[in-house]
């Protein structure tokens, strides 16, 4: 047999909601991270607790991993939902594993399935010429060229069960068997997994050894049904001293705390409560034996005690900040506007779902945009940070801190449910550069009032409560002491103070480092995007170059203050430009036009709530550079 040596394997696995995905996947990821492997895996579940169909997307290469594409290499479906749901998204020459127990089973058995997917899927099969049995799909994916492994699931719990195990225990740790299947199949030793089971199950001797069993298990049921695999991955050239494999959400936290955040509040609400729960973790920092201090984490009653306790901690000279999403930054919005009448240093860490209302509390979006730009009663000067990465994620919670302090004002730091919830490994951040930057502020005695607002400065010194001198805040408007005034002269000399911060900081914020270019400064089409296109849009303009078409990517950092110079200088050497967003509005493409006054001509879009994928974009671009099509709406994926 010839046997494929790969760059890059993708990996689907899919199972119901709460059946141990998300323990293979972290088991995988550590895995492949261990020999040296990039490593991106993105986690698409229900908003339910246990049932609904969840899947892991995953991405494993000998150089970076950005971004995620189909067909898959391998897909693993762990019920039988899974199998009618994914059974299109394994490319030819690839692995489809699934459960022989289920070769007679009908759409019907999946009893979790949406009624309205189920008839989708009822009709694509229709369409394809098949029943609705598990075993005529198996038939058609064999003459599409897949490989397809049927593996009794019931004869490897029972195996399990005859060496004591507990039959609930040893249906458990099936999401191991997934694991497995899938090392299995890129050509690597499985054994050599257990020491990762051990890392991730530290502590807990007895589930180490049930899935070292089921590892065993496994790798020899799998042998006998194909002791040769056609596909094997390519071992790295180069291993990393040390990675970190990790969720944005832990990023994020890990950002803050190494820039100094001391006070963190939140209430819970997915997928923005993980990164508080890393920081109550992690509540005392230590760098080897020297301590260097405690972070307070405080689960308030709702999102409208965090933003406020925050606002008070910020008041009382702690770096303070809080995390959300879209249902909880809604009822912050008052207590914002409170912020930013009284020059207050407090950042709001923003992770997007889709919306509105409740929406898809567990997909992702980018529609939130101008909710933070604009949300808030009254005019008054607020930052707006995206990420596009992980990377990206832990230097920017460290940038929004050191904005906020050094200007005085809220940051909303904005980042999107696949950055919260996709894991990467990645190099451990350099720490060397980044720098702590609090701005001005006086502790010292004092005699009478501060002139906390002070007319003479860009940017007011401040003080904080309790350390003296005295000072004023008040949700009205004021003089420079704080006192409340309502004199027309006064106001306007106030109201203007507070509004030219932008301009400080539009001057002193390099506009090349608000909008990143990627690729020639020129050519045939001109991506632009923010948040977690990035990735997608990297890969895309690597392949589009490939086939001959000059592609770069734009990526917008800064929506507030907005780089326009930046952005028309650079869209003015490509033939065409076209804004790729998860929305519906192209709300970058809005904040261009109202910013920058540029033309929202082609635009690709997807808010299904699942991220974007290379080969689709790739498509979509060609449709707008080839045939001129103005609008593509994205909507690949389960």
């Amino acid at each position: 047999m010839l046997v494929l040596v790969v760059r890059d394997a993708y990996i689907l696995l899919g199972g119901p909601q709460g059946g141990g995905l998300d323990t293979a996947m972290r088991v995988l990821s550590r895995f492949f991270a261990s020999l040296g492997y990039s490593v991106l895996a993105d986690r698409e579940y229900y908003s339910n607790i246990r049932g609904k169909h969840s899947y892991v997307h995953m991405r494993v290469s000998v150089s970076k991993a950005t971004s995620l594409t189909y067909p898959v290499d391998v897909a693993v479906a762990m019920d039988v939902e899974s199998i009618f749901v994914h059974f299109r998204d394994v490319g030819k020459g690839g692995y489809f594993v699934y459960d022989l127990g289920t070769e007679s089973s009908t759409i019907e058995d999946a009893k979790a399935l949406e009624k309205y997917t189920a008839s989708r899927i009822k009709s694509l099969l229709k369409e394809l010429g098949l029943t609705e049995y598990v075993g005529d799909v198996v038939k058609w994916l064999r003459s599409e060229g897949v490989e397809v492994v049927g593996i009794k699931y019931s004869d490897l719990i029972e195996g399990l069960v005859k060496y004591g195990v507990p039959r609930n225990i040893a249906s458990r740790a099936l999401s191991t068997f997934a694991a497995t299947a899938t090392t299995y199949l890129l050509g690597l030793d499985p054994n050599e997994m257990i020491s990762t089971i051990e890392d991730v199950f530290r502590g807990r001797a007895s589930v180490i050894e049930v899935n070292k069993l089921m590892v065993k298990a496994s790798a020899n049921a799998l042998r006998t049904k194909v002791p040769t695999v056609s596909k094997v991955l390519q071992k790295p050239e180069t291993l990393e001293d040390e990675l970190l494999v990790v969720t944005g959400n832990e990023i994020v936290a890990m950002g803050k705390l190494v820039g100094g955040i001391r006070f963190q509040s939140y209430y819970p609400i997915t997928p923005a409560q993980d990164e508080s729960f890393y920081m109550e973790s992690k509540d005392v920092l230590k760098a080897g034996d020297k301590y260097l201090g405690s972070v307070l984490v405080f689960q308030t009653e709702d999102e409208i005690a965090a933003i406020a306790s925050a606002v008070g901690a910020a008041l009382a000279g702690a770096r303070a900040a809080t995390a959300t999403s879209g249902p909880g930054f809604s009822l912050m919005v008052e207590t914002l506007s409170w912020a930013g009448m009284n020059d207050v240093p407090v950042v709001i860490t923003y992770y997007q779902r889709g919306g509105p209302s409740t929406g898809l509390p567990t997909r992702g979006a980018q529609s939130d945009l101008f909710f933070t730009m604009f949300a808030g009663h009254g005019e008054f000067p607020r930052v707006v940070i995206a990420s596009g990465d992980h990377a990206e994620a832990f230097k920017d919670s460290i940038e929004a801190l050191n904005i906020a302090e050094k200007y005085q004002v809220p940051v909303i730091h904005l980042l999107d449910k696949f950055i919260a919830n996709t894991v990467v490994s990645m190099p451990v951040p350099k720490t060397e550069e980044l720098r702590i930057e609090r701005g001005k502020y006086y502790v010292g005695p004092g005699e009478g009032p501060f002139k906390r607002f002070s007319l003479d400065e860009e940017v007011p010194t401040r003080t904080f409560l309790g350390m003296s001198p005295i000072t004023y805040y008040t949700g009205v408007e004021h003089d420079e002491y704080g006192r409340i005034s309502e004199d027309p002269e006064l106001r306007i000399r106030m109201y203007v103070r507070r509004m030219r911060k932008l301009e400080v900081i539009d001057r002193e914020v390099p506009q090349e480092h608000r909008a990143v270019l990627y690729g020639d400064d020129e050519g045939d089409v001109l991506l632009i995007g923010w948040g977690f296109v990035k990735g997608v849009a990297l890969d895309a303009i690597e392949e589009l170059n490939s086939l001959g078409i000059k592609a770069s990517y734009l990526h917008i950092k800064y929506f507030i203050p907005f780089p326009s110079k930046r952005v028309k200088d650079v869209i003015k050497r490509f033939r065409k430009y076209v804004f790729v967003e998860h929305d519906y509005l192209v709300q970058a493409g809005m904040a261009a036009k109202l910013f920058a006054n540029i033309d929202v001509e082609y635009r690709i879009v997807k808010y299904t709530g699942r991220p974007i994928y290379t080969n689709e974009l790739v498509d979509a671009v060609l449709k707008v550079v080839k045939e001129d099509v103005k609008e593509v709406v994205l909507r690949y994926g389960a």
